[in-house]
């Protein structure tokens, strides 16, 4: 049996080597057509792109990326194709909270925004934003969270705890994304965040994402910042990675290359559940993954910010290599 695995997904290789006969650890770049074409399975993150032009032709059966995200998989294609895939939901949740607390943190320290008493909105409340709402109450913050399909599967019982997204521009001092990227459909996230949604903004407030970069339009992000409409930003993820929009970097406070959910433990967590269920397709007896080291120092939101300012063409290097954080 062979896989083939990213090798920036750490905590792994070691015990995925000890239940298959071959583990090929590559660079995402180097994950090609035809280093996959006799590969069994395949553990990547979101710079693999799955679908026909990776696939066709291979003897792929199963497809585990250690991410939340899945928007790089064309689930249509493997659906169709016999191929299983697998996502790791929840495996970062808490690191993206530590990081969004980390930046409310900073932003407060610096004059921006007074925590206690303020109103965070949290738009989308999933895995990561239910933790940074629970963060953000015991801040003293008061929080609203909007919702739309969660609402619907709630049903009207529980509706009164959701507000919508203009309900949010209107009594916010922070507004905050966790919501995946989807084009299609009834709730469309793809430049949720436009010209009339900073235009409708009626408290200036801090505007922060973690989500996917194309959630916000970066031409109307920019704009905002230029007519005051927000006090301040918090970019993670940017239109166009790993090409950094350099006015957007030079305009926000604190801008870091997609590392919000990249602390070790939240590594270790999708690369166990990405090998439990390699292990459970493949009738494979379970091994645990390796556990990250102790970090030197407590995390620091506003280095990683330094590194990206003062290096934006190495994007991808910093996103790979920074020390090690814990949550």
């Amino acid at each position: 049996m062979k896989v083939v695995v990213d090798d920036k997904i750490p905590y792994l290789q070691t015990p995925l080597r000890s239940i298959v006969e071959e583990v090929v650890a590559l660079p995402a770049s180097d994950i090609t057509p035809e280093v996959v074409r006799d590969a069994d399975a395949l553990i990547v993150r979101t710079r693999t792109q799955i679908g026909k032009p990776l696939l066709e032709g291979s003897r792929v059966r199963f497809v585990a990326t250690a991410t939340i995200g899945y928007d790089h998989i064309d689930t249509a294609y493997c659906l169709s194709h016999g191929v299983a895939w697998t996502n790791a939901p929840g495996c970062n949740a808490s690191s993206v909270c530590q990081y969004v607390e980390c930046a409310l943190r900073l932003m407060e320290r610096e004059g921006f925004i007074s925590l206690a008493g303020s109103t965070l909105g949290v738009v989308g409340v999933g895995h990561v934003g239910s933790l940074v709402k629970s963060m953000a109450e015991r801040l003293g913050m008061r929080v609203l969270c909007c919702d739309p399909p969660l609402q619907e599967a709630a049903g009207q019982e529980e509706a009164w705890e959701f507000v919508s997204l203009s309900q949010l521009a209107e009594q916010c001092d922070v507004i905050t994304f966790h919501v995946p990227l989807t084009s299609v459909g009834p709730h469309v996230t793809y430049h949720l965040a436009d010209g009339a949604f900073f235009a409708s903004l009626e408290r200036k407030p801090l505007f922060i994402n973690t989500s996917r970069g194309a959630v916000a339009d970066t031409q109307a992000l920019k704009q905002a910042l230029l007519l005051g409409q927000i006090r301040q930003a918090v970019i993670d993820v940017w239109e166009g990675e790993t090409n950094v929009d350099l006015e957007l970097l030079r305009m926000a406070r604190i801008t870091t290359p997609h590392i919000a959910g990249y602390s070790a433990d939240g590594k270790a967590r999708a690369s166990q559940m990405s090998l439990d269920a390699l292990c459970r397709f493949f009738s494979l007896p379970r091994v645990s993954a390796e556990q990250p080291p102790l970090a030197e120092q407590p995390y620091d939101i506003d280095a990683d910010s330094r590194r990206l300012k003062a290096a934006p063409d190495s994007f991808e290097y910093l996103r790979n290599h920074y020390p090690i954080r814990r949550e």
